[in-house]
């Protein structure tokens, strides 16, 4: 019997690497891997052929490109990466084009990777926290949920996957622990007490397998997944657990955490502040017993820590 055949998009990145490795690794399932890439040249690229996808070269920028690479198959997960250029707009134009192809193609199943629209709760220039580029709260975040309609209006069997942070920006993100002014180690988040859903960016791609997998009854659906939701507190004592040294949580105002002055700051402060502010709400929408019915392997933040612990020993 044939398979059936997604095409992943970011295939050497967090997200689609993960589905990737997942398709990969249980062939019985039925299905195969058509990795995207721009660079099918690159040791990521190469690892993913090697172990049995099919790498193919697309630019999310190229709608002929995008709708030659959808052709023939079965499904497809669709994701764009605003840290890479910084523009909600780009990543709108982006998503609607694969959207568009993935219409054309007549695909019986596509997963778009999205997040909430926070204009919907928090209302742009109310005050609540900066308007970023005119028309934002968090563009990494309301740029995506806006480009959901692209996805819905065309009619696609779509599922909607609401991701949560990644535990992984401790190593990648430049959000480890560090030595403060008083030579301790500490993670620092404009959180307060509230709980922050996070997730192993590898989780994350075997839980769109798990979709996948699930098929026809989870298309139309909008799904939200997390490994844990942790207090910034709950996060310092396992950093202090797991490494052998004392971790504390530096909980600061968003003002402060707007101000650091990195790239990206001020999207990621009223990031973290939306979290807060609608911690209920934000929660509820990734529920852990869901999420581990769509991969039973699910780590747990300690277990993750675990896992990447030599990451963590040069501090």
């Amino acid at each position: 019997m044939d398979k059936k055949l997604i095409v992943v998009f970011g295939a050497t990145g967090a997200q689609g690497g993960g589905l990737a490795r997942a398709i990969l690794a249980e062939p019985a399932a039925g299905f195969a891997v058509r990795a995207v890439t721009r660079k099918p040249d690159s040791d990521a690229a190469k690892a993913l052929a090697a172990a049995g996808a099919e790498v193919v070269a697309a630019d999310l920028d190229d709608s002929a490109s995008v709708a030659r690479v959808m052709n023939g198959a079965y499904g497809a997960f669709c994701i764009t990466n605003f840290w890479e250029h910084f523009s909600p707009e780009k990543e709108l134009a982006q998503a609607e084009i694969m959207a568009t192809a993935a219409a054309d193609a007549g695909l019986k199943h596509v997963i778009w990777s999205t997040l909430e629209d926070t204009r919907k709760a928090i209302p742009v220039g109310s005050g609540q926290m900066p308007v970023l580029m005119g028309k934002y709260n968090v563009p990494h975040f309301d740029a995506k949920g806006e480009a959901n309609h692209f996805f819905l209006n065309r009619g696609l069997p779509v599922t909607l996957l609401n991701t949560s942070f990644y535990w992984d920006n401790f190593i990648h993100f430049g959000m480890a622990p560090t030595t403060g002014p008083d030579g301790n180690l500490a993670i620092t988040f404009p959180m307060g007490d509230a709980k922050l859903p996070g997730i192993a960016a590898e989780d994350i791609g075997r839980c769109a397998f798990g979709i996948f997998k699930a098929g026809a009854p989870a298309t139309g659906q909008t799904i939200g997944i997390a490994g844990e939701h942790l207090t910034g507190t709950e996060m310092a004592a396992a950093f202090s657990q797991v490494i052998g040294k004392p971790v504390a949580y530096n909980a600061v105002p968003p003002d402060v955490y707007r101000s650091f002055g990195f790239p990206g700051a001020d999207d990621l402060g009223n990031m973290f502040q939306f979290k807060r502010d609608c911690e209920t709400e934000f929660c509820a929408a990734r529920s852990i017993e869901n999420t581990r019915k769509l991969n039973p392997a699910l780590k747990s933040f300690r277990q993750w820590l675990e896992a990447n612990r030599d990451a963590f020993l040069k501090n």
